[in-house]
């Protein structure tokens, strides 16, 4: 099985989670979301780590970069009532095909 990929999967849906928490924290006032926001980056940071041991940097950073972006714009509208736009739309639709055409490449380092 390729764990790297769970790892990938894993750091960004801590990626999203750290990011609303951030939401509610309120700059860093309110403990138990300020907690959950720490807890979840250094999560999200440290499966990067792992997927990074065998995954290309140039693969991995972008999937979890752009994957929590998406991730937390999606949230946003859906959990938060935040307004979607035709522009936010499709900047989160942007996003998910960067991510999907990273996928069809190649992973071996020498490329």
């Amino acid at each position: 099985m390729d764990y790297e990929w769970i790892f990938v999967a894993l750091a960004v849906v801590a990626e999203i989670v750290a990011a609303l928490a951030l939401r509610f924290s309120h700059g860093f006032s309110k403990p138990l979301p300020t907690v959950l926001a720490l807890t979840a980056f250094g999560l999200a940071f440290y499966m990067v780590s792992l997927a990074l041991v065998s995954l290309p940097v140039s693969t991995v950073y972008p999937i979890w970069a752009g994957g929590g972006t998406a991730g937390v714009a999606v949230l946003g509208i859906v959990t938060l009532n935040e307004r979607a736009g035709v522009w936010k739309s499709l900047g989160v639709v942007m996003v998910v095909a960067g991510i999907v055409l990273l996928n069809m490449m190649p992973t071996d380092h020498g490329a």
